[in-house]
């Protein structure tokens, strides 16, 4: 079985739940922005948590079916559509050989989640078939899709069709959405008011937000601890000796627009981070939208262990839900 594309969306692209264990060689983990979602859907069809799917942001693409196939999409609410017709999300659908999947205008969040079942069969790279396009590895060629493309799909029982997710399961952002977030090791460079002044403040998601990284704007200033400068390091206040970056870590560069680093960011670098957000709250950031009003939460380390546990408590939920 093949899947054709018709249309590519926006930025679609092959994505399961990362290659863990490259990041010192610089490779990062990759894998589906919100990894809660990307489950989701894999269950809903009845593949294994890890098998490869769609990840797709802000618009949907257009796909034919040449075969039958068990469908779920999770995620965003971009409502899905079988020969225009639109389906329940978070809900697993069949659809015909000759059909064709697609998605209408986007309404909240910011990316969805495609499953189908047996998953993409695309080759494994490093022990993932999640795509990296910065480094060419992985995914479909290394790549995001384009039209014209066919994508390998592996066999699967369709008995879980009809399956779908209760409301009650599905993480949703708050309004302001809230980012927790664990001080770091450089937390002292700043100063005392932009201490204050960084959980104080409302920030909003700039557009330049994307695998990589969110940026964040509308924040004051913030103002760093006079030092001397250390060999190696830049001359920028926000500037320090080279250093590992943790995934969700928060740099601040010159002082002025927070960057949260998500799945594909680099490894290190010359800027120092203010604090990281819980990994309970990665996945929140994947369905923020530019200009999203956003607020940082300090937690300390019992809180963000709290929140670990209550996450991996969902997911138990979400999987004894098809049981």
């Amino acid at each position: 079985m093949a899947i054709k594309v018709i249309h590519h969306g926006v930025a679609t692209s092959v994505q399961d739940m990362g290659r863990p264990g490259y990041f010192h060689l610089g490779i990062p983990m990759g894998g589906a922005m919100d990894r809660y979602a990307m489950r989701a859907a894999n269950l809903l069809v009845g593949n294994d948590e890890g098998a490869a799917g769609l990840e797709a942001v802000f618009m949907g693409p257009k796909l034919e079916f040449t075969e039958d196939a068990l469908v779920a999409v999770t995620g965003g609410d971009m409502p899905a559509k079988v020969d225009g017709e639109v389906v329940p999300g978070w809900t697993s659908f069949r659809i015909k050989a000759g059909q064709v999947l697609s998605f209408d205008f986007l309404k909240a969040g910011a990316r969805i989640y495609i499953a189908v079942v047996g998953g993409i069969d695309v080759p494994v790279a490093l022990g993932s078939r999640s795509t990296y396009p910065i480094g060419a590895l992985g995914g479909y060629k290394g790549r995001a899709l384009a039209p014209g493309d066919e994508l390998p799909v592996g066999s699967g029982s369709f008995a879980m069709e009809g399956r779908s997710v209760a409301e009650s399961l599905r993480r949703k952002l708050s309004s302001p959405a809230e980012l927790r977030v664990l001080p770091g090791l450089y937390w002292d460079r700043l100063t005392d008011a932009a201490k204050e002044n960084f959980f104080a403040d409302t920030w909003k998601v700039a557009p330049e937000a994307d695998r990589m990284g969110y940026r964040f704007k509308g924040g004051r200033k913030v103002e760093f601890v006079d030092r001397k400068q250390s060999f190696g390091a830049g001359s920028d206040p926000s500037n320090i000796v080279d250093s590992c970056y943790p995934y969700g870590s928060i740099q601040i560069p010159s002082g002025t627009e927070p960057i949260i680093l998500h799945r594909d960011a680099v490894s290190g670098g010359g800027y120092f981070m203010v604090g990281t957000v819980i990994s309970a709250d990665m996945d929140l950031i994947a369905q923020m939208q530019p200009h999203t009003p956003t607020r940082f939460v300090e937690v300390n380390m019992e809180q963000a262990l709290a929140a670990r546990k209550d996450r991996a408590a969902l997911l138990d939920r979400l999987r004894s839900s098809f049981n």
